[in-house]
C-alpha cells in the first residue's frame, strides 16, 4: 500500500492558521471553573540574554499577559499555580531524560536554588495562595500534587501558559485532557525555540487535546465569572 500521509509546500504557522481560520471547527469550551497553570516560565527558559541555548522569546509580552489572567483568577478565587524545573546536585533525578548530552545548557544541570532555576523576575508569584511546583519531567501533572490540588478545588478546566509548546505545554496539555479536563491554550501565552514546532504543535493541540485561543477569551470567561 501506498503511503496516505498529506504533504504541503506551507510553512508550519500558515497551516496553523488555515486551521484556526475554519469557522467549523469545534471547541471543548471553558466549564464551570478554571485554574491558571503557569508552566515553568523560568529564566533558564524566558531570559535569552541570560541563556541563549535553552531561553526562547515568541510573543514579547507574554509575561505581561501571564501576569494579567493570573491576577484577574486570583481576584475571582480562582487558583493560579506555577511550576519550574530543578534537579539535584548529582541529578540523580533527572533519569534517562537528563542522558542524552552533558554541557552546561543540559537539562540535567538546572540545579535547585540556581538562576536557570529561578522564576523570571517579571512573573507576579504570591506564594501565600499559589501553589509553586518543582517538577522533573515534562508533564506538571508528573509526580507533583497537582491532580490533587485540583481535584480538591473541583477544578474542570485549566488555561496553559509557558513553554515551551512542542515540550513541558504539549506533554501538560496531553495530561489534561487525559485526565478529563477542557483544556486552554492562550497563544500569546506560549512560546517555542523555533516557529516551525510552535505552530506544528499549536495546530495539533488545536485538532486534538485542547482549545487554542486568543487570549482576551481567557480574559473575557474571567470577567463574567462570578464564582
Amino acid at each position: 500500500m501506498e503511503s496516505t500521509m498529506q504533504t504541503s509546500d506551507k510553512t508550519a504557522r500558515e497551516i496553523f492558521e488555515e486551521v484556526m481560520a475554519n469557522p467549523a471547527r469545534s471547541k471543548f469550551g471553558f466549564g464551570e471553573k478554571l485554574a491558571i497553570i503557569n508552566v515553568d516560565p523560568q529564566k533558564s527558559y524566558t531570559r535569552p540574554d541570560l541563556f541563549p541555548k535553552t531561553a526562547y522569546i515568541t510573543d514579547p509580552n507574554q509575561m505581561t499577559h501571564i501576569n494579567t489572567i493570573s491576577t484577574m483568577a486570583r481576584d475571582k478565587g480562582l487558583p493560579v499555580v506555577w511550576t519550574h524545573v530543578a534537579y539535584m546536585e548529582n541529578a540523580a533525578d533527572a533519569g534517562v531524560w537528563g542522558t542524552r548530552t552533558d554541557t552546561p545548557d543540559s537539562l540535567q544541570n538546572i540545579k535547585y536554588g540556581s538562576e536557570r532555576h529561578a522564576f523570571d523576575d517579571r512573573v507576579d508569584i504570591h506564594e501565600d495562595v499559589d501553589p509553586v511546583y518543582t517538577k522533573r519531567m515534562p508533564s506538571a501533572f508528573f509526580e507533583t500534587p497537582l491532580q490533587t490540588f485540583l481535584t480538591w478545588h473541583k477544578v474542570d478546566t485549566l488555561v496553559l501558559t509557558g513553554g515551551s509548546t512542542s515540550g513541558c505545554i504539549r506533554a501538560t496539555a496531553v495530561d489534561s485532557l487525559s485526565r478529563g479536563y477542557r483544556t486552554i491554550i492562550p497563544v500569546e501565552c506560549v512560546a517555542d525555540k523555533h516557529e516551525s514546532y510552535h505552530f506544528a504543535n499549536l495546530t495539533d493541540l488545536q485538532l486534538k487535546y485542547a482549545d487554542v485561543v486568543d487570549v482576551q477569551d481567557v480574559k473575557d470567561w474571567l470577567i463574567a465569572y462570578e464564582g
